[in-house]
């Protein structure tokens, strides 16, 4: 892929191994376009939502996980920061919908700033909770019910909510790990269009087994095979024309 002038994220030769035998991503590089969409794909257990959770750090939350390499987030190495500031910058939604159940759903949008105790007044916090809630296209569902549990939405309804609670500190980067995976097809579409207007406000990265799903929304797709990055390339490119012949297989479903 040609080189992306002012990326916003650089993964430069990263490694992460569970223990000493297993290493489930061996020495990826990329560079991630501003404003982009970039889907991750490849075959169960290729390293892709590794690679995804140690964007945001999250694979600290397992022992014996070690990371090397760099991640450079605008020229800042995350791997050297603090971990509450690397989440702050980049938010995680996950595969299953999980809004904080003891937490209302105006609550929910606002958990990021609770949790890392940022104080607000009342007419600021309303701000934040309805300009998120518009952005995920769910304000006029629940504005007179905003009081009642997260958990009362519809699964749908609770994913886009979790955006939500991940756009409401201003990340630079959203990752995505399989977000429609447990949703049905009317959902699942909602969630799309949702993420291809995001794009102009965050950067975000999805990891999907959905290959029409990446064909769809994404501008950029990586392939990932047995912890490799085999191919990274404009959507377009690679769903048309393959470099490698484990990306066309796999694209073509002799493997996977």
């Amino acid at each position: 892929m040609e080189n992306i002038i002012d990326p916003i994220l650089q993964i430069k030769n990263v490694s992460i191994a569970y223990d000493q035998r297993v290493t489930a991503v061996k020495d990826v590089s990329a560079d991630v376009r501003r404003n982009s969409i970039t889907a991750i794909m490849g075959p169960s257990g290729c390293g892709k939502s590794t690679l995804l959770r140690a964007v945001n750090r999250m694979h600290e939350l397992y022992k014996n996980i070690t990371v090397t390499g760099k991640i450079l987030l605008n020229d800042e190495n995350i791997l050297e920061m603090h971990p509450t500031e690397v989440r702050r910058k980049i938010g995680m939604v996950f595969q299953r919908p999980n809004p904080f159940p003891t937490m209302s759903i105006y609550d929910n949008v606002l958990a990021g700033y609770i949790l890392n105790g940022i104080r607000l007044n009342k007419s600021k916090k309303d701000e934040i909770v309805e300009r998120n809630l518009r952005n995920v296209a769910l304000w006029d569902e629940v504005k007179n019910v905003l009081t009642k549990r997260g958990t009362f939405l519809s699964g749908g309804q609770q994913q886009r909510l979790c955006i939500a609670r991940s756009l409401a500190l201003q990340p630079d980067i959203l990752l995505l790990d399989e977000p429609t995976s447990a949703l049905d097809p009317i959902a699942t579409k909602h969630i799309e269009e949702l993420l291809v207007q995001l794009k102009k406000e965050v950067t975000i990265m999805i990891v999907t087994h959905n290959m029409t799903q990446a064909k769809r929304i994404s501008d950029t797709s990586m392939f990932m095979f047995l912890g490799e990055l085999i191919e990274y390339d404009k959507s377009q490119v690679m769903f048309t024309n393959p470099r490698d012949e484990r990306t066309r297989a796999y694209l073509t479903g002799k493997m996977g």
